[in-house]
C-alpha cells in the first residue's frame, strides 16, 4: 500500500495549479491521442470543465481566448488541435517588458519641486499681456513661499527673480522689475492660519465629543 503512494514531488510539475492536478491529467491525456478528432473532442470537454471551474468570468469579454491560451500553455504549446483562436507561443508568454523609462528630473533648486518648472515651461509659449504678466507674478510668489517653507526665514525679490530668470532659460525677466511680491510675512501668515484652522476644528470637535459623553453618563437610569 506504501509502494502505491505518490509524493507531489515525485509528481509532474503543474503549471497552473489553481486548476488542480486531475485537470492537469486530463489535457496529458488528450495529448497521447492518435487522431486529430479525438483530440479536439477531448480538448472542447476540457475547455467547457475550465470554464465551470470559474463560473464569476463567464460574462467577461475574451473569457474562452483565455481559457484556450490556458490550455495550450498546460501542455507546454505541444498539443495539435483546432482552435478558433490564434495559439500563443512559448516566446510570447516568457518574453521580459520592455523597461520602464522614468522621468529622470534633477532640479537645481529642489525646494521649488518639479511642477513649478512646468508652469514656468508653460508661461514661456503664453503670449505677452496681461494674462502673462499676472501668469509670472503669481509663480514668482509661489517660488518665494517655497523658498520661504524651506528656508523658514526671510529671502529678498531679487532672489527670487534671478532663480526664475535661471529656470526660464533667460526667457522671463522681472530683475527690473519695479513690483514687489507678496510680503514674507504674509505668504507665512496664510500657512499658520491655515495650521492653526485645522487644529481649532479639532479641538471643537475634541470638546463636543467630550461633553455628549458627560452629558450621556450624567442621566439617570430607571
Amino acid at each position: 500500500m506504501i509502494d502505491i503512494l505518490e509524493y507531489n514531488t515525485e509528481r509532474e510539475h503543474l503549471i497552473i495549479p489553481e486548476y488542480g492536478r486531475h485537470m492537469q491529467k486530463m489535457i496529458t491525456h488528450a495529448k497521447t491521442r492518435e487522431t486529430k478528432e479525438e483530440r479536439n473532442k477531448l480538448v472542447k470537454a476540457i475547455i467547457s470543465v475550465m470554464g465551470n471551474m470559474q463560473p464569476h468570468l463567464r460574462d467577461v469579454p475574451d473569457f474562452q481566448h483565455k481559457l484556450w491560451d490556458q490550455l495550450f500553455i498546460m501542455a507546454d504549446f505541444d498539443i495539435d488541435v483546432d482552435s478558433p483562436y490564434p495559439k500563443p507561443s512559448r516566446e510570447e508568454l516568457y518574453a521580459r517588458p520592455d523597461t520602464l523609462e522614468y522621468p529622470q528630473n534633477f532640479p537645481k533648486y529642489r525646494f521649488y519641486g518639479n511642477n513649478i518648472k512646468t508652469m514656468i515651461d508653460v508661461a514661456n509659449t503664453w503670449e505677452d499681456g496681461e494674462m502673462k504678466e499676472a501668469l509670472v507674478y503669481t509663480i514668482a510668489n509661489h517660488m518665494k513661499k517655497c523658498f520661504l517653507n524651506w528656508n523658514k526665514d526671510t529671502v529678498e525679490d531679487y532672489i527670487i527673480f534671478n532663480h526664475l530668470f535661471e529656470l526660464s532659460d533667460g526667457k522671463i525677466n522681472l530683475k527690473e522689475s519695479e513690483e514687489d511680491l507678496s510680503d514674507s510675512t504674509s505668504l507665512m501668515r496664510s500657512k499658520k492660519k491655515y495650521t492653526n484652522t485645522n487644529t481649532n476644528t479639532k479641538k471643537t470637535h475634541y470638546k463636543k465629543s467630550n461633553s455628549n459623553t458627560n452629558q450621556s453618563r450624567s442621566r439617570k437610569r430607571y
